[in-house]
């Protein structure tokens, strides 16, 4: 029997899982870097969830100063569940995207810019036309810091999304979620020779400003003009290489 769309499984009904970590891409398809590499002490990461995690990857390994970026499932209880399991909705688990990021050249709140701004963080179990509680948006850290900057990010975003008469957002923020990487054919999937140009984020066209505690913006304003919210499927449009400073 298949979970419910519209809310979380209990964990004690979850599928059981596996021990045995899913066999997936060492490295990355775009970037060339190690996908499970140790980080080093110039690196960070997050998991994003924006829905379906094929276009939400794209726009993160573009932004300069991004070491990685992986999809994969976390959020629920099932360890090392497959794909179909996570979409049958008795996991417990969300699409995301786990980014690497180099500290010295790219910031947590450039990263909360593109996460707020590339999708609609209030549909609750949902993004665009797909439902289901593996689509719900969320960011989860492992950090204090990077919990307390997410937050802040969400209550600027919640103000803005306010004045343009946008509903409340249902994002799910918390720290040290277990990340376990999806399978191999949806790494990097849309760089993919044969790919299917699918993305079903629903950007709301309301840009996050710097009035918020703990932002620290690196990335110059240009960049930013790689992505307009305005058109529709604006990350499957873009090129698949990183962009350029």
């Amino acid at each position: 029997m298949g979970g419910s769309k519209s809310s979380l499984i209990a964990p004690e009904a979850a599928l059981p899982g596996r021990d045995t970590p899913l066999r997936t891409a060492e490295r990355h398809a775009v970037l060339g870097s190690a996908l499970k590499a140790p980080l080093s002490t110039s690196q960070q990461e997050a998991l994003f969830g924006c829905g379906c995690f094929w276009g939400a990857e794209k726009g993160f390994w573009r932004l300069p100063g991004v070491i990685s970026t992986a999809v994969g499932y976390a959020g629920g209880f099932t360890p090392n569940p497959t794909y179909d399991e996570v979409c049958s909705g008795r996991t417990g688990h969300t699409e995301v995207v786990r980014v690497v990021w180099d500290i010295n050249a790219i910031d947590f709140s450039d990263l909360l810019k593109l996460f707020w701004e590339c999708h609609n963080p209030t549909q609750g179990m949902a993004q665009g036309n797909d439902s289901g509680t593996q689509y719900r948006s969320s960011i989860y850290v492992n950090e204090a810091k990077l919990l307390q900057q997410a937050l802040a990010s969400k209550d600027r975003y919640q103000s803005l999304l306010d004045a343009a008469g946008r509903p409340a957002i249902t994002t799910e923020i918390a720290e040290n979620k277990a990340f376990f990487f999806a399978e191999d054919y949806h790494q990097q999937y849309l760089a993919r020779p044969g790919s299917r140009p699918y993305c079903s984020a629903q950007p709301q066209g309301v840009l996050l400003d710097d009035q918020w505690a703990g932002c620290d913006y690196k990335l110059p304003k240009a960049v930013w003009s790689h992505y307009d919210w305005s058109i529709s499927h604006c990350v499957l449009r873009g090129d698949n290489s990183p962009i350029a400073l």
